[in-house]
């Protein structure tokens, strides 16, 4: 199956006549859109048994949601053929989290919607549906792009108020849904979505949607993930001490001394715009809980890694998380300060995820590269097609001539001088 990768000249011609700057003042947590033929030469970037094959993976989030009747239950993943089995007469829906962290073409389609910040991008779900399914009249607290690929679905929404949920169901499913507009669209159709609009998706024949979700966390759980990372960052010495302790009146009541002395602890801590930054680079960048990097089962030399990266370039892996706030780079959950020379070389690659042009960059950016590459957050890009390898090579003999800055001495150890 010849999939087709979405580059960086396609990213805002879906818009069909917006810019960016007026998609995001006019609709953005704002108003729906419908755009047909948002992506005219759109293909799928996997079948559905490719996807099903996804969803049979430990460590892929995926659900299978079944309506039979009026009842509706959910089972997931990973899943199995088995699970597929028996049903005939159900109205059903394959959802299967994270694919581009499996597919590079995936991860390049999320690239199309760049000019939202990646602070804000979630992933990339698809979902497969045979004619009659769907998960539901529903309402998400995220914005959300959905592109048709395969086969056709009907869309209804509605901005109503009324988000009672249907009691005892094992999905966020609206007890009751009144329709205000309806699409049918097909492959390369888009429909964007603020926050909390009612909408209704049904398969009208077998059908792979691709939604591109973003994220919202609630107050609640940036306070409670912003507490424990003041829990691991902050030292505070000190213990509770009472030498003015006087004998109670009552021995069962909390004295008003002691709330005052814990109150004079707790005002101590302190925090302010960097500590809420470094707190935000590392929550946004930190990977789910099944996400696990595997370093390179046989890694590259320094000096090796060094000429592959100049002339191939570097490429995140699909795993990868990148954020950069002033001088501090955020990568899978770690913080890394780094000078202002190098900021400027790291900004492409979190823009973009990928990193060319690095003939002339300085020696201390391999060595943060390579560290990354150790830990199987990068590596140097695959071979291109054959078409632009010869011209790779030549500059291949033109890099390790220049100059005299040889790959090969970019790993050396005489140049820390």
């Amino acid at each position: 199956m010849r999939r087709r990768p979405y580059n960086a000249f396609m990213r805002y011609t879906f818009l069909k006549g917006l810019s960016p700057r007026q998609f995001l003042a006019r609709h953005w947590q704002k108003a729906p859109l419908f755009l047909p033929a948002a992506f005219p030469d759109f293909q799928d970037l996997v079948t559905p048994a490719e996807l099903m094959q996804l969803a049979s993976r430990d460590e892929v989030e995926s659900r299978l949601v079944v309506e039979r009747a009026g009842h509706w239950r959910v089972r997931r993943g990973p899943l199995s053929a088995r699970d597929f089995r028996g049903l005939k007469g159900s109205r059903w829906s394959l959802l299967v989290q994270g694919v581009d962290q499996w597919l590079p073409e995936g991860k390049a389609l999320l690239q199309a919607f760049s000019f939202i910040p990646h602070a804000r991008l979630d992933d990339l779900m698809v979902s497969f549906a045979p004619a009659g399914g769907g998960v539901g009249p529903h309402f998400d607290s995220y914005d959300v792009f959905l592109l048709q690929g395969l086969g056709h679905k009907r869309w209804q929404i509605s901005g109503q108020r009324d988000r009672t949920l249907l009691p005892g169901a094992p999905l966020r499913i609206l007890q009751r849904f009144q329709a205000e507009a309806e699409w049918t669209a097909g492959c390369g159709d888009l429909l964007y979505l603020p926050p909390k609009y009612a909408h209704y998706g049904v398969a009208l024949d077998d059908c792979l949607t691709y939604s591109i979700g973003f994220r919202a966390p609630s107050a609640q759980e940036l306070i409670t993930h912003f507490l424990a990372y003041l829990e691991e960052q902050l030292q505070v010495e000190g213990m509770y001490e009472d030498p003015d302790l006087t004998v109670p009146r009552h021995p069962g009541a909390i004295g008003a001394r002691m709330v005052e002395k814990v109150e004079a602890m707790l005002a101590a801590i302190r925090w302010g715009r960097a500590e809420v930054a470094d707190f935000l680079g590392r929550y946004l960048t930190e990977p789910k809980p099944h996400v696990f990097f595997e370093a390179p089962s046989r890694p590259l030399g320094r000096s090796r890694f060094a000429g592959l990266a100049q002339i191939r370039g570097i490429v995140l892996s699909l795993k990868s998380l990148m954020l950069i706030h002033h001088n501090t780079v955020f990568i899978n959950g770690e913080a890394v300060r780094v000078s202002p020379v190098l900021r400027r070389w790291l900004v492409p690659l979190a823009d973009n995820r990928r990193l060319d042009g690095l003939d002339e960059a300085p020696y201390a950016l391999f060595d943060l590269l390579y560290d990354w590459y150790r830990a199987g957050y990068l590596a140097p890009a695959p071979l291109p097609s054959a078409s632009k390898r010869a011209a790779l090579d030549t500059r291949a003999k033109r890099v390790k001539t220049s100059g005299g800055r040889s790959t090969s001495a970019l790993a050396g150890g005489s140049r820390r001088g």
